[in-house]
């Protein structure tokens, strides 16, 4: 059960008890009855949980292991006063018990108490400093930092390089807005995307945006990979420093004319080649073709990187003989492109070129069968054309190729911040602990699309229906829909929603996504994998349906 527990297979670890409680049940051992407790409430199934509990109470009291997991399952149901009444009962209380105790509290907001219950235990363990320091992040004031620090300056020698410890502590040193301790503490903690992201949030908060790109290198450094919420803070970064970076900024976000003012006041010494590939960029998110042709026949060394900047604003514009010949150009004289052919293959995707994309991945897949995420995403891209054109047949058939490979299409991700936290969804995503109300939430902007006459787009389902599906469950289930409904279902008078999300946008939430802003009057910007979308009140996206 152990075992299975630690896969996360709660389930069949309860098949397993339940298999052997009826061949055993005078043999129930108190590690199997705490097994399947903790299994219960990992399941959320409290009744279940509670149903064992008083089944077998008479050899519960003095199992430490179990109280533990009591506690847990009562703090993980709501239930507080029953979690303090098995607590005040274990006459002997170790530290999985108070630790039990301190999560059950922070998972009910119940930070003060936390920190209380911490100061009364003697010599805590590594998992109390954390669920402590935690809790002092959480409530994010002065009077917490007092106490970060105070506990900090006391920790035992044998935790003073506890990265656990020292990491929890630096998130309450970054939520208490102690950048100084933070930075001081950075080198010692257990570093990845999210501990960077965190700090590089609060340098931009603080008007700092050069040491947001300091951290950048650092993150080079230690070979961490940054995620799309460290792109995002490092784009507003640059976009305080530098006017290349600004001009790029223009352009994700629509504003094509202001990132054109900008770029032709540059001093020509002053433009380089990611300059121009800025100004490009801004031309291809806006439509701007004429201006992109002016700017690219005025460059006098030509990159790959500017060559593929004006392919791909060609290709937006379905001018796919231009782009194609812009392309033999530049291979006269080079090896083939992946980063021009995928902007090609792009472009006729949404154009559901059937056609075009066929001999675009052909060339994709000789040249680079051996760029296993190129490989992927010029398969995604032609088994979408075909399943966009009806032929849902060929679109399977790239999947189960992609399968049968050993390749894994890229799951798409939504994340929004609200109140200070991030969430994460995925298309059709019950993981949230709240995720009713989102889904009664998503069905009532539903019912008002419809009614403001939206008409679902089958185009944009890349797969056949499942039985029990339809179009609309499908499209209305995408992790951005459920990341805007969560908003509105933590805020419901919210003006302004902000969602990220690692892949491009799909045309039927492009276009319900500016009907909710006209419905709910509320702002909503997505940045997707290619672009930074405004949704107005109006009913109009920045982008000026150009994506």
């Amino acid at each position: 059960m152990k075992n299975l527990n630690d896969r996360k297979e709660y389930r069949k670890a309860l098949d397993l008890f339940y298999e052997y409680e009826h061949k055993n049940k005078e043999m129930i051992s108190d590690v199997v009855i705490n097994q399947a407790l903790k299994s219960f409430t990992n399941i959320k199934d409290f009744q279940g949980g509670l149903h064992i509990f008083k089944k077998y109470s008479s050899r519960i009291e003095n199992n430490n292991y179990i109280i533990a997991s009591l506690i847990h399952l009562y703090m993980q149901s709501g239930d507080i006063n029953r979690a303090e009444q098995i607590y005040n009962r274990s006459k002997t209380k170790t530290m999985g018990i108070y630790g039990a105790m301190m999560k059950g509290l922070i998972k009910n907001n119940m930070f003060n108490e936390t920190i209380d219950l911490f100061f009364k235990i003697s010599n805590p363990d590594e998992t109390i400093f954390v669920l402590f320091f935690h809790a002092c992040a959480r409530l994010g004031t002065k009077e917490a930092l007092i106490l970060v620090k105070k506990v900090l300056l006391n920790l035992p020698n044998n935790y003073n390089e506890n990265k656990y410890i020292l990491t929890t502590a630096f998130d309450a040193f970054v939520k208490c807005d102690d950048l100084l301790s933070a930075e001081q503490i950075f080198p010692k903690i257990k570093r990845n995307a999210i501990s960077y992201g965190n700090l590089m949030n609060a340098f931009n908060k603080n008007e700092q945006p050069e040491k947001t790109l300091d951290l950048y290198e650092k993150m080079k450094i230690d070979r961490i990979e940054a995620d799309i919420i460290c792109w995002i803070l490092l784009i507003n970064a640059s976009s305080n420093i530098g006017m290349g970076a600004l001009i790029n900024t223009y352009g994700l976000n629509g504003m094509g004319a202001e990132a054109l003012k900008l770029f032709y006041e540059m001093p020509p010494e002053l433009i380089l080649e990611e300059t121009y590939v800025c100004a490009l960029n801004a031309c291809s998110h806006s439509g701007f073709v004429d201006h992109a042709r002016t700017i690219f026949s005025n460059i006098i060394n030509k990159t790959e990187k500017i060559y593929a900047s004006m392919v791909d604003c060609l290709s937006r514009a379905f001018l796919f003989e231009e782009a194609q010949i812009l392309i033999n150009k530049y291979e006269s004289d080079h090896l083939p492109s992946s980063t021009m052919l995928m902007a090609l293959l792009s472009g006729a995707r949404n154009k559901n070129d059937e056609n075009l994309s066929e001999k675009v991945f052909n060339r994709i897949e000789e040249h680079f069968s051996k760029h296993g995420n190129r490989l992927i995403s010029a398969s995604i891209l032609l088994s979408n054309v075909y399943a966009s054109t009806g032929d849902i047949e060929k679109s399977s058939k790239i999947k189960n190729k992609l399968y049968h490979l050993g390749l894994k299409k890229k799951i798409g991700l939504s994340f929004t911040e609200i109140n200070g936290e991030i969430f994460k969804f995925r298309a059709h995503d019950r993981s949230h602990p709240r995720s009713k109300e989102i889904y009664a939430e998503n069905e009532n902007i539903s019912k008002e699309l419809i009614e403001h006459g939206h008409q679902y787009d089958s185009s944009w389902i890349t797969r056949p229906l499942e039985e029990g599906e339809t179009i609309a469950s499908i499209l209305s289930g995408h992790s951005e829909r459920l990341a805007i409904a969560w908003n509105f279902v933590a805020n419901p008078n919210t003006k302004k929603i902000q969602i990220t999300k690692n892949l491009r946008i799909c045309g039927d939430c492009h276009q319900v996504t500016k009907l909710i802003a006209a419905i709910r009057q509320c702002e909503i910007i997505v940045r997707d994998a290619n672009r930074i979308h405004h949704f107005y009140a109006n009913g109009r996206c920045s982008c000026n349906d150009y994506f």
